[in-house]
């Protein structure tokens, strides 16, 4: 009976506002999120990728392989998996939801990131997000990435701790920065909540991220929690920035 009414109910609402593309606004004609072109029209990442931080490789390679810069300096981190590549394509639809109140986005691309990431999901004991800084958060009203942790979580029923990390000092924004710039600006910015540090400790971290441009605001986050006694640390984010190596 409760299946029945929620059914009915779900039928009612979508005569009244009828699913729509996340991206395009048109009329889906079911609760896919993305209409046929909108979804052919971003580049969903896929294997094979470097078993570290995700890079796309162009052939075929053997499980465990490491792209060029994880062989030279192999990241805190130990997975970086992301669901779409960030372009042209995927910016406006990820910006809508950071910068243009898009809340109602984050259960939808929560779904993408519990199937892009089900591997890393089903080996953590607890889902951590990257956090703001308390002014950006207060200017902008909410953590992304929390929403997205939260989702996650009720998806693939794992615990999710929202203040395990905080941001010690503001940064800059990392938009217009450089790979080195944004090392330099995030190192350091970040630890574990005093109090929350036995929850962390000898946890498998599920890092949650928006987008992974260079990694180092991962590194950063994954380098308190390991300092904290984590275990280890995945990440998985919505978007990656792909390297042109």
């Amino acid at each position: 009976m409760l299946l029945q009414a929620r059914a009915v109910l779900r039928t009612a609402l979508d005569a009244v506002l009828p699913p729509r593309c996340l991206k395009c606004g048109d009329i889906l004609g079911g609760e896919n999120g993305l209409c046929s072109p909108c979804w052919q029209k971003l580049s969903w990442m896929s294997p094979p990728c470097c078993a570290c931080c995700g890079q796309p490789f162009q052939f075929q390679s053997a499980p465990g392989s490491l792209c060029g810069a994880c062989l030279v300096q192999r990241p805190a981190y130990d997975r970086a998996r992301a669901v779409l590549r960030y372009d042209d394509e995927s910016r406006d639809l990820i910006l809508g939801f950071k910068h243009a109140d898009r809340t109602e986005l984050a259960p939808s691309l929560a779904r993408w990131m519990a199937r892009s990431g089900a591997e890393l999901i089903a080996d953590c004991a607890l889902i951590v997000p990257v956090p703001l800084h308390w002014t950006r958060l207060a200017m902008r009203r909410f953590n992304q990435a929390g929403l997205l942790a939260q989702a996650i979580g009720k998806l693939a029923d794992r615990p999710v701790e929202p203040q395990a990390l905080i941001r010690r000092r503001a940064t800059r924004s990392q938009g217009h920065l450089g790979r080195l710039a944004r090392r330099r600006n995030v190192q350091g910015a970040m630890a574990v909540t005093e109090r929350l540090v036995p929850r962390v400790a000898n946890c498998r971290i599920l890092l949650i991220d928006d987008v992974i441009t260079t990694g180092a605001t991962a590194e950063t986050a994954a380098k308190a929690l390991i300092s904290a006694g984590a275990a280890a640390v995945d990440v998985l984010a919505l978007a990656k920035v792909v390297r042109a190596d």
